[in-house]
């Protein structure tokens, strides 16, 4: 049980990690590792105060070395999927399970593009976690849409509990899929749904009959990693506080829009870290 996690590995999230230590409380960052940032890729940074100069790999390696001076673990992971657990968190990272009495979001842009009813019908046949939520098509038809090779770990699992199992590909080569899952080479274009449940997937113009579809994203929209998040369809929306519509949960960085900045995101860490802080010393 840690006092906070924090959700992604940028200049936002380690920030959060350092202020909440300097509070006291047990930090765990969950995220990939640092060059999958956008700030690693940045060959010069020239507008933070008191670091000119540096290149962005050098930026995040200090920023980074001063939250493991300060006792921050770091977990090294996907998270596909957070359930509120009533006073506490229940934290999925790749098939691990962990527990936070609070949440930082600090996930930084969501580059991952949806299809048409794909929000529709979230928890109404889409879903981003075969491990999750699997079982409840046992001996029915999925689809997983893939954009990276976990998406084959999603299908194989998937293969040995339902009926068919049929993987869409967005990148090639597909290379450890088992003979019982069906490949289907396309773009997925919508998610098709009568009410309250899925009935299947259009790609390329076929429609695909279907119980279930799973994604398998390279970046995960907030509202389906935490249910019930509010967004402005982009964007976390938090307040002064970096509190969020729901309880205990705080965002900080890029996901809560524009100025896409590192003070920015710095000082949104440390404001989410204080205010995650404040919840836990008065509702102990």
């Amino acid at each position: 049980m840690f006092d906070i996690a924090i959700i992604g590995s940028g200049p936002a999230a380690l920030s959060a990690a350092v202020n909440a230590r300097q509070r006291n409380k047990s930090v765990c960052v969950f995220g990939r590792s640092l060059d999958s940032s956008l700030l690693f890729a940045a060959e010069k940074v020239d507008n933070y105060l008191g670091m000119p100069d540096l290149s962005g790999e050098e930026m995040l390696n200090q920023f980074y070395a001063h939250a493991v001076k300060r006792g921050v673990e770091f977990k090294e992971s996907r998270i596909s999927q957070i359930l509120s657990m009533g006073n506490q968190f229940m934290i999925n990272a790749d098939n691990e399970f962990f527990q936070a009495k609070t949440l930082i979001l600090a996930i930084g842009l969501n580059k991952s593009r949806g299809i048409e009813g794909e929000m529709e019908y979230l928890g109404k046949g889409v879903s981003y976690c075969a491990t999750c939520d699997g079982m409840l098509y046992r001996g029915k038809k999925v689809v997983v849409v893939g954009e990276n090779e976990e998406g084959e770990a999603e299908a194989n699992f998937l293969a040995d509990v339902c009926e068919k199992v049929t993987y869409v590909p967005m990148y090639q080569p597909v290379l450890n899929l088992k003979e019982n899952v069906e490949v289907l080479n396309g773009k997925p274009k919508a998610v098709l749904g009568e009410g309250i449940r899925v009935t299947g997937i259009e790609v390329d113009g076929e429609t695909v009959e279907c119980d279930g579809i799973f994604f398998a994203k390279n970046s995960t929209p907030p509202e389906s990693l935490l249910f019930g998040l509010a967004t402005d369809g982009k964007n976390i929306i938090v307040d002064r506080s970096m509190a969020t519509n729901l309880p205990g949960v705080y965002a900080a960085g890029d996901c809560t829009g524009a100025p896409f900045q590192i003070a920015k995101a710095v000082g949104e860490g440390l404001v989410a870290a204080l205010s995650a802080a404040n919840y836990i010393d008065t509702n102990k």
